[in-house]
């Protein structure tokens, strides 16, 4: 079967959270369905939370659809060699009107023993940031149970992680283990393993509209927790219309590209490859055809399609997995 693979945008899942706002909306113009939106999940195939095709031949077609019909051809030979035909990735945008709970996801051994799931590597990538915003990534120092115990029944946990002022363009790898928190006054662009799995450790005793406080997670938290002091931000180079790396890991590859002007991009078929632009707008020319994109985009490039140009002014994240 003869199909013109193309580039696949998504519609977006738009997830309401007590700590969301309305930037989603007022900097990617989101259609987001409260003023308390947190998160615009751009591709998922978490159950419950499928993404669907927005435009073109596969309209309306949902991601494990098109994985099932296609699968060597959407994920790329090596991909399905080693999930399937599971997508293994999760690409979201967040907005942090309030701190995030703190908390931790287990890795891929702990998750499929307890959740029959994939672990939760993620990084982010700042896009928007208020003055004075921060992370939280990690303990100050080495730490270990009776410590982190001692400091969270006493609510002084903040005392003993660490705090970094975010910046636009700062990057941060957070390996599964790592306590962590998005601070208010973040959009984020995150890039992580098909996984809902969080363990909330502490969420600075806020209620909700009813007046209830939000699940704790202590228990399974305990042997998810890496309590060694962790790096987390990551340096990188930004030669313009060049693939610059970011982070390069077993569940992805992330690279910056500052696009300005025209890139030709040749690629192999092992993978499929992901653009999400964080900045300006670029297009996509395949065959005399272009598709267009701007800032709060997120488009799939199937493995199938392994010639292309970029054109355009952009910042734009380059995922796929080597």
């Amino acid at each position: 079967m003869n199909v013109p693979f193309y580039p696949l945008q998504f519609n977006p899942i738009l997830k309401d959270r007590i700590w969301g706002g309305q930037k989603l909306k007022t900097q990617f113009n989101k259609p987001i369905p409260s003023a308390t939106t947190g998160e615009s999940w751009e591709i998922s195939t978490v159950p419950g939370d499928i993404s669907v095709v927005e435009k073109g031949a596969f309209q309306g077609q949902s991601l494990t659809e098109l994985i099932d019909q296609f699968p060597e051809k959407i994920l790329g030979t090596q991909v399905f060699k080693k999930f399937g035909k599971q997508f293994p990735l999760l690409f979201k945008f967040l907005d942090a009107r309030e701190d995030l709970s703190i908390q931790v996801h287990p890795n891929d051994e702990l998750a499929q023993k307890r959740h029959n799931s994939f672990g939760k590597t993620e990084m982010w990538y700042v896009m928007q940031a208020d003055t004075g915003a921060r992370i939280i990534v990690g303990f100050k120092e080495d730490s270990n149970k009776e410590e982190y115990l001692e400091h969270l029944e006493n609510k002084t946990l903040l005392s003993i992680l660490d705090t970094v002022e975010a910046k636009v363009g700062d990057v941060f790898f957070l390996e599964t283990g790592t306590v962590h928190a998005i601070g208010a006054g973040l959009v984020i662009a995150e890039i992580q393993q098909t996984s809902d799995i969080t363990y909330r450790l502490y969420d600075f005793d806020r209620k909700d509209a009813n007046g209830n406080t939000r699940e704790l997670h202590v228990d399974l938290a305990l042997d998810a927790i890496n309590y060694k002091k962790v790096q987390t931000q990551k340096k990188y180079d930004i030669h313009v219309n060049q693939s610059n790396n970011m982070v390069d890991c077993p569940y992805f590859t992330t690279n910056f590209i500052p696009l300005d002007g025209a890139k030709k991009v040749q690629k192999n078929t092992d993978s499929f490859t992901v653009y999400m632009c964080v900045e300006g707008s670029f297009s996509i020319e395949i065959n005399e055809q272009r598709y267009e994109y701007k800032k709060g985009d997120t488009v799939l490039l199937p493995a199938q399609i392994s010639e292309l140009k970029l054109n355009g002014n952009a910042s734009i994240l380059e995922i796929y997995i080597s």
